[in-house]
């Protein structure tokens, strides 16, 4: 029996029809791609959450918060997670 409920595909493709919910996905999606690199790198290496506060030197309530979108962190923070996790932050504008 199949689960109930839409595929988040679907969804997504409904919703960026409306101008104004893609306007915002658009603006914050380089902040998502950020977060889904550090979670893939994170969980690859089988570190939680607490290990990385560690090697970081903060809370884990601030990686917590940065992994759910809920914390804008400066372009250091993103370097020394990035660093804790044996790669670099590279930028580029386009």
């Amino acid at each position: 029996m199949g689960r109930a409920g839409a595929k988040s595909a679907e969804v997504k493709k409904l919703l960026m029809k409306n101008e104004e919910f893609k306007a915002e996905y658009e603006k914050l999606k380089p902040r998502y791609d950020v977060i889904s690199q550090i979670i893939e790198v994170r969980t690859s290496q089988n570190i939680t959450q607490e290990e990385l506060a560690f090697r970081v030197g903060t809370q884990k309530s601030n990686i917590s918060r940065l992994e759910s979108g809920t914390y804008n962190p400066s372009l250091d923070f993103l370097s020394k997670v990035a660093r804790s996790l044996g790669k670099e932050v590279q930028v580029t504008l386009k």
